[in-house]
């Protein structure tokens, strides 16, 4: 999940009137005796100056295997879309084609009746070869409305050289972690940890290491605000209060991804989404300076969340089998390879793993395994809705102006209206 990365501007005009969208009359085609044609519109939602130089390589590549086949490409700030998408498809003008979803956000979609049905298109070439967990998000209501593009999860991205002149080790549990803080404080000055306090996603390790999580799906009950949703309040409380981790409200994302690459800070929870960005910096010219270990455990024991990014077809796109055949094609063997390999991003198909741009990378192989380890969120209608709430809590716990109790409660209350008859 880029979990809520702000990008600092559409690459292309996004103003939904305006915008050329496969469901415009314009953008018409299909198949012309046999061979795809039209307009297929692409909202991608990756990182801005990194990840999505190589999608839109990779999307031009479809052009050319299909040349009757005109692909808009636009970016969309990830913090923006969820909202876009479903205004633009409400109002049946200006939605794309194609859509890159955060994981949470397909069964919303689904169940709004804005995503086309997948099962028995082309786009769900091989559909035996994707990961069962990375699948799971596509489903809902027993049909298929997305294809898996990428998986991930987060780990814990520490400087070597800070560790190395503190004379550290990765911290392997919360206990750990403050202790090392401690003593890089102590012996160079610099603060331990980063912790993003604008995004929720950035919590659910601490929830899930204290043993809690958001709600219970099965039995239609909410457990956020249970003891365990209030311990790992108090933990992320008791870093920033402790000093062992500093923290901002607003424009989280790059003040955290600044501070870890000019040296300011000796680590930060992140993803595999991060490391083209990351290894950017300064400090990582030098790329075997970037170490990843797992999270640092929680009482109840190591809980990274697992995310991702699916693919959807717009309901009323005027092109289907176009569409149907680009997201075929960019969430392939061949293609997820390729952004493993350039990008370091974690392949949906058990085949490409075998592919040597995804053996040869360090940071695919390290994150193989904690993905299939991670904590699935409920994969229900409102999950996407369910951050919102959160977030609003955990920045006022952060920053002390809520208590882990009223943070955990309020949450509750919140969950319960959203999700009627839920205990």
């Amino acid at each position: 999940m880029r979990r809520g990365i702000t990008a600092t501007a559409l690459v292309a005009a996004l103003a939904l009137a305006a915008t050329a969208c496969g469901s415009d009359d314009e953008s018409g085609g299909g198949k012309s005796s046999g061979e795809l044609s039209g307009t297929v519109t692409w909202w991608d939602t990756s990182t801005v100056g990194s990840e999505d130089k190589v999608f839109k390589k990779i999307a031009e590549g479809f052009e050319k295997k299909h040349p009757k086949v005109d692909v808009k490409y636009v970016n969309v700030p990830f913090g923006e879309a969820q909202n876009k998408f479903k205004n633009a498809a409400q109002a049946g003008a200006g939605a794309p084609d194609v859509i890159r979803s955060e994981v949470a956000w397909t069964p919303e979609f689904a169940d709004l009746g804005y995503l086309a049905p997948l099962d028995g298109t082309s786009a769900l070439k091989d559909e035996g070869d994707f990961l069962e967990q990375a699948a799971a998000s596509t489903k809902y209501n027993g049909k298929t409305y997305a294809v898996p593009q990428v998986i991930d999860s987060m780990g814990i991205f520490y400087n070597k050289k800070i560790f190395k002149d503190a004379g550290v080790e990765v911290p392997k549990n919360i206990g750990d972690l403050k202790t090392v803080s401690k003593t890089i404080k102590e012996k160079t000055g610099k603060t331990g940890l980063y912790l993003r306090g604008d995004d929720a996603y950035w919590f659910l390790s601490f929830l899930y290491g204290e043993g809690g999580d958001l709600v219970d799906a099965s039995s239609k009950t909410v457990t956020v605000d249970k003891p365990e949703g209030v311990k790992a309040f108090k933990t992320v409380k008791d870093l920033v209060d402790s000093g062992a981790a500093k923290t901002d409200a607003t424009d989280g994302w790059e003040n955290m991804q600044s501070s870890f690459k000019d040296g300011k800070v000796a680590m930060m929870i992140n993803g595999p989404w991060a490391v083209a960005d990351t290894l950017a910096g300064k400090e990582f010219a030098d790329k075997a300076n970037l170490g990843i270990s797992p999270v640092p455990a929680g009482s109840a024991g190591q809980g990274a969340p697992q995310g991702g990014h699916n693919l959807g077809v717009y309901a009323g796109s005027k092109n289907l089998e176009a569409s149907y055949a680009f997201v075929e094609y960019m969430t392939s063997v061949e293609t997820q390879a390729q952004t493993a390999g350039e990008l370091n991003l974690l392949p949906t198909r058990t085949s490409a793993y075998s592919k040597q741009a995804a053996v040869d990378s360090e940071i695919v192989q390290f994150f193989k395994p904690v993905v299939e380890t991670a904590v699935e969120r409920p994969w229900i209608p409102e999950t996407g809705s369910l951050f919102a709430p959160l977030v609003t809590e955990y920045t006022k716990v952060l920053t002390g102006q809520t208590t882990p109790e009223k943070a955990a409660s309020a949450t509750g209350d919140s969950y319960r209206k959203l999700l009627k008859g839920w205990k």
